[in-house]
Order: C-alpha cells, then structure tokens, then sequence
C-alpha cells in the first residue's frame, strides 16, 4: 500500500457511506454485478462486472452528485447549484437538479460529445443552464468555481468533495451485497479521483484483502503523477480523448485517501481502450464511453497476476457518441499495428498507382486513405496513404516489397509531429 507520511490522513467513514447509501436508495435502484462469461474463460478467471453504465444516467456520477446535493443546506440549494462537467458529473447533477427540483448551472467544455450536452438538457430540462466554456475540463471548471463564488451558489464538485467520495462510495455496498465469495483483485477507474477514494475506502475497511488496482489512461495519468511524486501535481500534456477521465489534477481530498486505500495505479493505452469498446460491442453488445472501458482495457495487463481469481471491474459509463465510433476504429486499428500511413512519392506517370497496388500490397493489404494533387511541373509528387493490414505482422513485408520496388516513402506513424498534422 502506498503512503507518503504525510499526517493529513482523512477517513471516509462507514456511518456516512450508509447514510448517503439510504438517501440514494428512495430514488434509484442498484446497479446490477454480472458474471461475464466470455472474460472468465478469456482470462482464466471469474470476471464480474459492475455495471453502473446501466445507471438512469449511465454512470456512478449521480451517486455523488445526489448525495452531496441532498446532504445540502435547504436554503443554499433553492438559491441553486453549479457544477463543471466533461459529461457524466454533469448529468448526474442535472437529474438531482430536476428530483430536488433545484436550478443549475453546469460549464462543459467545448470538447464534450454532443450526445452527452443533449443528455444533460434532457435530464435537466427548464432548470438548468449549460454553459460551454474552455477547451478541457479544467478550464472550464475554472470558470465555473468562479461563477459560483461571485454569486454565492453552492459548487458540486465533480469529486474533491466529502460527501461527493462517500455518495461514489456506495457502489461497494451494492458489491459486498452482490456477491457471494471474497474479491480478490477490484479495478477501478481513475479521473479525478472521487470513485476510487470512496469505492477503495469502504471496500479496504469491509474486505482488507482484497487488492485495490486504480486504472487511468496512458494520456492522463494525474493519480500515477501524484502517487509518483508523493504529492498532487499538474500535467503539463493531456490527450483528452478519454472524456471521462481526462483531468490535469486529481483532487487534494482524493489524493490523500487513495495514497492510503488503493494498492497500485495502471496505466492503459488509448488505442487499448478503443479495441475493448469495439470488443465489448461486437462480442458482449456493451456499450461504453472510452472511461467506461478502462478498467476491462487494463485486463491484458494482468493476464497471468488474475488466473484462478475472483475480480470485479467497475464499468463507470455507457454515454459514448455514436459519432465518435470512426475515430474509435482508427485508434483501435493504429494500437494493433493493423493501419499504418505513409508519405509516397509517386512518379507522374500513367499505370504509377498500379504498379503499387500490384507490386507492392500485399494480396490481404488494403487502401483505405489516399490523398494525391497531380502536379504537371514534376517528375513526381507525394501522396498521403493509408493502409490497413490484415495482421500486425504483415507490415515488414510491406515495407521489404517498398523498398525492392525502389519506392520513395516516409513512415509517419512514429513521427508525432508528422502524424498529428496529416492524419
């Protein structure tokens, strides 16, 4: 178990897990723990998944919200609430807004998938304002704490919060209620940190030895940062790609509480969580959001560690936009060395491009991105391909066949700079 020393040890206390617990229980159901069958025989292992994305708002976010809402000030509350929201906080504030019968403000940023700002106008109709603001989530919550202080409002935080950690925390009692045989190993996934605090906290004090894994995505480690430095620090890089768990810095409250409940942080790659989407869909008919499908992306990770063990992975969130799925394909196809891209410098020729398609592909390869402007003034001119393979290790037959033809090309998928500006 992770610890720093530092003497600020805060404790989410059991009492106030069941208090939040109860509160919750009047207006929502528990999410349901399946046995997945095809990830038990996969892995070697019992696999059991926690599915808050079957949340009225598809995820665990309105746990929080709800009870630091209801755990309000009446008099506050009616003067109304704000919140800053990639998505899923935002929802789950919108729909206490509408139960509590509360106005709100909530700041999104501008990145937010549009399938989640039509959420939170669904779930908060008339009484809530959405504001889009910033770029990422941290700039619009900037925004919006300063909203709410120069107006007097209470602010909801997304997870830096007491009573937001212990309304979060209430997924373990559903667990230990759910199941029937010890845990061995719980995954949980890790944006700012309000889930892993109060989830960790009541299952390391009901079920001690169970070991406690965070997992983050590879482009937003905050928690890995901070466990690393032994202090909470600030990315200087972010991908924000992975929505729901996209933040520059996990919260201080969280941090101290993690350090003390949670065992080890994983990181997974993009591409990784993009593959474990598709495969959720196509072979179990789940659908997730990128954060939803973190803790099941990091199981690769863990093959031989969880033969023979009782899991259970946390399924934080189903609200994926449809409209994303192109650019969840390409990542995924990128990650398994399936698409690759190139600059080729094709003589202006007659029969050039037929000549590469004969010659060089490979009877199983395919074009799936050809950008080509003929330029009459020279002998030859580039083009931006790309080629989807059928296995990974098909590429270096590509490559041999390239250069047996004398081909002029440039390999972009490893040159950042190259591949963020072209693809």
């Amino acid at each position: 178990m992770v610890s720093t020393g530092n003497p600020f040890i805060p404790k989410v206390e059991l009492s106030e897990i069941q208090k939040a617990y109860t509160r919750l229980a009047k207006y929502f159901r528990p999410s349901p723990l399946h046995f997945n069958d095809g990830l038990s025989q996969e892995y070697g292992c019992g696999v059991y998944l926690k599915r808050e994305d079957l949340q009225r708002v598809r995820s665990y976010k309105i746990r929080g919200a709800f009870n630091k809402m209801k755990s309000c000030d009446p008099d506050d509350l009616k003067r109304g609430v704000v919140c800053a929201s990639a998505g899923n906080h935002a929802q789950g504030v919108a729909m206490a807004c509408q139960i509590l019968e509360v106005p709100g403000s909530i700041f999104m940023p501008a990145t937010t998938p549009s399938q989640k700002i039509k959420k939170v106008k669904y779930f908060g109709g008339d009484l809530v304002t959405i504001k889009i603001v910033g770029d990422t989530f941290d700039e619009s919550f900037q925004e919006a704490t300063a909203y709410a202080e120069s107006r007097d409002l209470t602010f909801v935080h997304p997870f830096n919060d007491m009573k937001v950690i212990e309304g979060q925390a209430t997924t373990g009692i559903e667990i230990l209620q759910q199941i029937d045989k010890p845990i061995d190993i719980l995954f949980i996934p890790i944006g700012g940190g309000g889930l892993a605090a109060g989830l960790g906290s009541y299952i390391k004090q009901m079920s001690p030895d169970t070991r406690i894994i965070g997992v983050e995505p590879t482009g937003a480690p905050a928690m890995h940062a901070a466990f690393k430095a032994g202090e909470v620090v600030e990315l200087q890089k972010m991908d924000p790609f992975v929505d729901g768990a996209a933040v520059k810095q996990v919260g201080e409250l969280n941090f101290q509480i993690c350090k003390e409940v949670v065992d080890e942080i994983a990181l997974v790659d993009e591409g990784q969580i993009c593959q474990t989407i598709l495969q959720l869909y196509n072979e179990e008919a789940i659908v997730v959001e990128p954060a939803g499908a973190l803790t099941l992306a990091v199981l690769e990770q863990y093959r031989e560690e969880i033969k023979g063990k009782k899991i259970v992975c946390l399924v934080s969130g189903g609200n994926n936009d449809i409209t994303r799925t192109p650019e969840i394909k390409e990542r995924a196809l990128l990650y398994q060395g399936l698409k690759h891209y190139f600059i080729i410098r094709f003589p202006q020729r007659a029969g050039a491009l037929r000549d590469f398609v004969n010659k060089v592909l490979g009877p199983k390869d395919d074009i799936t991105h050809f950008e080509y402007t003929k330029k009459h003034n020279r002998e030859s001119g580039p083009a931006l391909v790309g080629i989807v393979l059928k296995n990974p290790e098909d590429y270096q037959g590509l490559l041999t066949r390239m250069k047996a033809e004398e081909v002029q090309f440039k390999e972009i998928n490893r040159d950042e700079m190259l591949f963020g500006l072209l693809v």
